[in-house]
């Protein structure tokens, strides 16, 4: 039984270290954190949520989701990330699911392809 799980969380971290350009990962089960943060200006089309990380984590980031459901850790001091999330926001003001055009408008075109 400990063989199992150590085997699933080895699978598990090289599956998050694989998807991401940041790795996200969790402090518990309703708190992410990013071990780093990039600037990736990710097409906004291609965006499909935008949260901040807990404020408990030990750096500051903003948390994107792609179409592909790709997670990637954008620098939350970056200006462009400050911007995509208040963009964001009134893209879901009235609480739209989906959100509202630019965003969540292209397909997914590979699951295996980062940005």
């Amino acid at each position: 039984m400990k063989t199992l799980l150590a085997f699933a969380l080895l699978a598990l971290i090289g599956l998050l270290h694989h998807n991401s350009a940041a790795p996200v990962g969790p402090v518990s089960m309703n708190e992410l954190c990013c071990q780093n943060a990039t600037h990736v200006a990710v097409p906004k089309g291609k965006i499909k949520d935008v949260v901040r990380s807990n404020s408990k984590c030990l750096h500051s980031s903003i948390i994107v989701t792609t179409v592909c459901e790709i997670k990637i850790c954008l620098d939350g001091n970056w200006t462009w990330a400050k911007k995509l999330v208040t963009e964001f926001e009134k893209s879901t003001a009235n609480h739209k699911n989906p959100p509202s055009a630019p965003f969540n408008v292209l397909p997914c075109t590979n699951k295996n392809r980062k940005m």
